[in-house]
């Protein structure tokens, strides 16, 4: 097993960013990472959808654990393995929230996926984190004004 794994302390409400992250159908309209994106279903355990990050290709994906506004895991499958992500938010102050971002190779891919993606993943994911943040405060922005 390869692990990928960053963290940041971003701002924002946990119920906000929850939502964001957990919004599959709309994850390209905001993460610079996502092309495309779908879910068949509830965001629950054992439910299928389909992603196509930038400069990777496209695939089915499988929710396998949701702990309900604090963390969720995917596995998608990779020629002779897999991909496990695991996405982790926990509050640390008022306003603030820890996202974790860990991904773990399976299989023979691994050596191929350190020497092309890593880098790129490692910057995405920043990336990704600084537009969770955005897409937060954008969320709890309209709520309010429709409130």
């Amino acid at each position: 097993m390869y692990v990928i794994s960053e963290e940041a302390v971003i701002s924002g409400a946990i119920a906000s960013i929850w939502q964001a992250a957990t919004d599959v159908a709309h994850w390209a309209d905001w993460d610079p990472h996502e092309e495309k994106a779908r879910i068949d279903g509830p965001f629950a355990p054992g439910t299928k959808g389909w992603v196509k990050p930038k400069g990777a290709p496209a695939g089915p994906f499988t929710i396998t654990a949701v702990d309900e506004g604090g963390s969720w895991t995917s596995e998608a499958g990779i020629p002779f393995g897999k991909i496990r992500g695991h996405y982790t938010y926990t509050p640390v102050g008022e306003g603030a929230v820890r996202v974790v971002k860990r991904m773990e190779i399976h299989g023979p891919f691994r050596p191929i996926f350190r020497l092309i993606w890593e880098k790129g993943i490692r910057s995405d994911m920043h990336l990704s984190f600084a537009a969770l943040e955005q897409e937060a405060q954008r969320r709890r922005a309209a709520d309010a004004a429709h409130a």
